[in-house]
């Protein structure tokens, strides 16, 4: 059990998370297109049940941007009544692959895929976001509202526009005060603040619509079960869980380093994030996983065990329940600033430039998986990344060396390395550049893979060489 020091550090940290998450929370629903009590819904459950797992000490969970663009797709396609049963079927997806003691594997992921996927959606959520703060109706897809970004300067409520651009500059000023003055929050500085001025000057701008947080729950039907026969809707569980798990373990990674403690148990953390999610798709609310914004405002508020966690579920309820009609004064282009913010901090810029500098070609995997998620879809963004990355690994893995040694009278034709399909054609090159009037030995036990495109095309060579004098064949 902690001591009372202890405690009364993580009700501390609790207070600092749950303003943090607030804001989070209300504008990652407004966003997805969903209610945005749903958002706080979600917080709840990621403080007062996930909270209570030992997978991560200090690791906060609650609706992510990351899961923004699939889950405004998922609601586009199958309704807001199905969002329950894809979330639940999510989370029992994660379920099997923490109960499989699969969660370290999601470690090999390539992070020039994850990194791409995070540029993606900070590209996703700016383009989305930009309307939003602008007061203006978005397109239906990406490119489209790309597209029309340039005719936002006639179309723009200006008042949201200020709005929304004084909390994106609170955000980055905060960051610069002196440290005793960051303890409260960034974000809720800066919604506050917009709140607190739209309503002394009577902005016609519109806010947020709450309904209450109990009244918000709405737990899927059977006949909402029935959306998961389609290959599409399968494909969305499939992402939701592979996405959320990822981030929420990346994540548990990067904390980690921020502290001391207990490192985490990635199958335990998967465990935990399956339950959560699994709570929320029973409660048709959004889904949920490790946010590292709120997990590094707990480590940096001093929080040292998961009570801190826990306690801040609670305050999100509380502040829900007992205080839903300050919730509606908050102008939606405060939000969308603060999205905007985050999505701007999702693009890796200087990640890419790295990496540019020393492995080029990870600079590339990353790029296509965040153009691909642009232009197609998450899921199909992430795939085209992953299938990119195998690629790629394949081709630098598959290296193959001739060399030609002469013995006397004998050329020694010695392959060294991993013979592929990849590296058919360069094999093919050196061996038929070969001259046709000495006698040739093909030595083959310098390699280390010889796969069945590579051994028949050499079979084949062979048997054209045959009839040529002095051939010994391969050995």
């Amino acid at each position: 059990m902690p001591g009372s020091g202890s405690f009364r550090a993580d009700l501390g940290a609790s207070v600092v998370v749950a303003l943090v998450a607030l804001p989070l929370c209300v504008g990652v629903a407004v966003a997805s297109g969903v209610p945005a009590e749903l958002g706080i819904v979600t917080g709840v459950v990621g403080g007062l049940v996930t909270g209570w797992f030992r997978g991560s000490t200090l690791q906060v969970s609650g609706p992510a941007a990351g899961l923004t663009v699939l889950v405004y797709e998922a609601v586009g396609a199958y309704g807001l009544p199905a969002l329950g049963a894809l979330v639940l079927a999510a989370g029992m997806v994660q379920l099997g692959l923490g109960a499989l003691r699969l969660g370290r594997w999601f470690r090999a992921i390539s992070l020039a895929v994850v990194h791409g996927m995070l540029a993606g959606i900070g590209l996703v959520l700016i383009a989305g976001q930009l309307y939003a703060l602008s007061g203006v109706r978005a397109p239906g897809e990406t490119l489209a509202k790309l597209g029309g970004v340039h005719e936002l300067g006639a179309r723009a409520d200006w008042a949201a526009v200020a709005l929304g651009a004084a909390t994106i500059a609170v955000l980055v000023l905060w960051r610069r005060l002196p440290a005793r003055l960051r303890v409260v929050p960034g974000a809720l500085v800066g919604v506050a603040a917009a709140t607190a001025v739209a309503a002394l000057l009577r902005l016609p701008v519109e806010t947020v619509r709450v309904n209450g947080v109990l009244a918000a729950v709405s737990p899927p039907g059977w006949s909402d079960f029935g959306s998961l026969g389609s290959v599409g809707a399968v494909g969305t569980v499939v992402a939701l869980a592979l996405i959320a798990s990822a981030e929420t373990l990346f994540s548990a990674a990067a904390v980690d380093r921020m502290h001391d403690g207990p490192g985490t148990d990635y199958d335990r953390e998967l465990l935990a994030q399956g339950v959560g999610n699994a709570v929320c798709g029973l409660l048709g609310a959004l889904p949920m996983t490790a946010v590292i914004v709120r997990s590094s405002a707990n480590v940096e508020a001093g929080a040292r065990t998961r009570a801190s966690r826990i306690l801040h579920g609670g305050w999100l309820l509380l502040f829900a329940v007992a205080l839903p009609g300050v919730l509606e004064t908050v102008p939606l282009a405060a939000l969308a600033g603060v999205l905007l913010h985050a999505g701007w901090k999702l693009l890796p810029a200087r990640t890419v430039a790295a990496l540019w500098r020393t492995h080029r070609g990870e600079a590339v995997v990353l790029v296509v998986t965040a153009v691909a998620i642009v232009a197609t879809s998450l899921f199909e963004g992430v795939l085209a990344g992953l299938a990119l990355a195998v690629a790629k690994a394949a081709w630098e893995t598959s290296h193959v060396h001739v060399e030609e040694v002469w013995e006397g009278e004998e050329l020694c034709v010695r392959v060294v390395g991993n013979a592929s399909f990849l590296r058919l054609p360069k094999l093919l090159d050196c061996l038929e550049a070969l001259p046709h009037d000495v006698s040739v030995r093909l030595d083959l036990s310098g390699l280390r893979h010889l796969d069945h495109a590579c051994l028949t095309a050499l079979e084949g060579w062979e048997r054209r060489r045959m009839p040529l004098p002095g051939w010994e064949g391969v050995i």
